[in-house]
């Protein structure tokens, strides 16, 4: 934990600094998001854990504080429990209601799916994307082939080190003594943290350490470390060719070169990032999360949804500075409606989170294109976000109205309302008629047709008329009504239904994905859509 909010924070809100780096590698000037706001920090950690108590207790502090934003990098590592067994969730719901614009990390467990955390519908969750930097290091084997990895090994060898004995190691830190280390390059299997194992392969006097990876990931994307002796990270596929040499040799040998170099410019980006926590939302299905994608911060070559989520948290203070007036989802619906599916070079976002079981290669024609399950509404943009042209507004009432959709008992509803006497309505057709900017409509055995209702509230100046536009999901007929919406003043509120059929007989648990956009000349707002056969 040590760093880590401080890390966020500068991502949020730091201040310039020139000629920042690490070790050397990807020196910039770096700042953050909102370089101009003030940044509250509040300890909820220690080295060893992050207690509820102390949390509930840090968000209330805040709340108390009357901060704008509150941006936590924090999540669950035992799945996701009710909204009202969730005391995190209780205590955001109570930051909400304060007008606090709360945004949290979805988790670093992908590509597994409902493994999204922090799902509430007033929280924004967000995914993590990857960046175009490369930190390229090699290893040539004894036979002259050259495999490249990534490292932030700092020392430059660019005409390589020594030939070494190579060697298997399971990179335990008491299995790894000076009898079975000694002058030699460990290889490990070891799918977290290979500085660590590197650590105390150095404290017994090894050579170097190359982590392999046991899983392929498009274009051989791996992570770069910042080793303390010569290291490097190989990729699924340099690990089945480092193996194919081993077992081919009595005594295999390999030595590193390092150039320290950082490679920008030449990898397809962003993508969402393999670790990235996915959807389904495994408490309310009908609620998309994650909500919206965002570039991982490098500053410390840190990766993960943590490093994602103050980027969001900066661009909403940064909303909010220029919309005051507006409640957490508006903001929220700014930045999700105004968010690309599409990377740098206007191509489809991917997903980097596809596994493949074979040596065979991965490219960009076997690769598929990241969901909203993986990426949510997209790439979060800021300055599109500052004018969304028309946004999804919620409010308490409207929570209180899903969580008494949900069955919840008057004293489970008294943990996010006190003193209340029980619900007075539900939602109408369910918890997919909550007026969020995402969409999900469940067919089931007794239904091949759902019914979804939508309002959007004009924030622009000028009078504007709007026209619809559909991507229907496959296997679906999609008609939204009316497919105009003229709107004269500002704060104006029209209300539309969308009608999704299906039109396809689809195995249990499948899903598919489309988009509704309203748009003109000025102003495209784009929901994402999803669709599940539930039967």
């Amino acid at each position: 934990m040590v760093g880590h909010g401080t890390h966020v924070s500068g991502t949020a809100a730091g201040s310039e600094v020139r000629g920042a780096s690490l070790f050397g590698f990807s020196r910039c000037t770096a700042r953050g998001v909102a370089p101009r706001a003030r940044i509250a920090m509040y300890k909820a950690c220690n080295t060893e854990a992050c207690s509820e108590s102390s949390i509930v207790a840090a968000i209330d502090a805040a709340v108390s504080d009357g901060v704008d934003v509150i941006s936590m990098s924090l999540g669950r590592m035992d799945g996701n429990p009710a909204f009202y067994d969730d005391v995190v969730a209780v205590a955001m719901f109570g930051a909400e209601r304060r007008g606090v614009f709360v945004v949290l990390a979805g988790g670093n467990s992908g590509p597994e799916a409902s493994s999204v955390g922090n799902v509430a519908p007033w929280m924004t969750t967000v995914g993590a994307a990857t960046t175009d930097r490369v930190f390229p290091a090699t290893l040539k084997l004894g036979n002259g082939a050259v495999l490249t990895g990534q490292s932030l090994y700092s020392v430059k060898a660019q005409g390589g080190t020594s030939m070494v004995p190579l060697v298997y190691n399971f990179c335990e830190k008491y299995g790894m003594t000076p009898d079975n280390v000694m002058g030699k390059v460990l290889v490990c299997e070891v799918d977290g943290n290979d500085v660590e194992s590197g650590i105390y392969a150095q404290s017994a006097g090894g050579a170097g350490i190359v982590g392999v990876r046991s899983e392929a990931r498009f274009l051989d994307a791996v992570d770069a470390q910042a080793f303390t002796l010569p290291g490097l990270t190989l990729s699924y596929m340099g690990r089945k060719k480092l193996e194919a040499y081993m077992s081919s040799v009595p005594y295999p040998v390999a030595s590193f070169g390092f150039s320290c170099d950082t490679v920008t410019g030449e990898n397809r980006a962003p993508m969402v990032a393999g670790f990235s926590s996915r959807g389904p939302n495994s408490v309310v299905p009908e609620i998309l999360k994650p909500d919206v994608d965002a570039r991982r911060v490098e500053y410390n070559i840190i990766s993960g949804t943590s490093m994602a989520c103050p980027h969001v948290a900066g661009a909403a203070a940064l909303i909010k500075k220029r919309h005051g007036d507006w409640t957490p989802a508006m903001v929220r619906s700014a930045l999700m409606t105004t968010a690309t599916p599409l990377d740098k070079n206007g191509r489809r976002i991917l997903d980097n989170g596809v596994s493949y079981g074979s040596n065979s290669g991965v490219d960009e024609e076997t690769c598929d294109n990241a969901t909203p399950l993986a990426a949510g509404a997209g790439l979060v943009l800021p300055r599109l976000a500052m004018d969304p042209g028309l946004v999804y507004d919620l409010g308490t009432q409207d929570y209180v109205d899903l969580l008494c959709t949900l069955n919840y008992t008057t004293e489970q509803m008294r943990r996010f309302v006190p003193g209340t006497n029980g619900c007075a309505r539900t939602l109408p057709g369910g918890a997919a008629n909550l007026n969020y900017p995402s969409m999900v409509a469940v067919f089931d055995s007794h239904t091949s047709a759902r019914t979804l209702t939508r309002m959007v509230t004009k924030v622009s100046v000028q009078p504007e008329m709007y026209n619809v536009t559909v991507a229907a999901p496959a296997g679906v007929n999609v008609t939204v009504t009316p497919t105009t919406l003229v709107f004269r003043r500002q704060n104006e509120r029209k209300s539309y239904t969308v009608e999704f059929r299906s039109n396809a007989v689809k195995p249990a648990g499948a899903w598919e994905f489309g988009h509704i956009t309203w748009e003109n000349r000025k102003h495209a707002v784009r929901s994402p859509v999803a669709v599940l056969w539930k039967n």
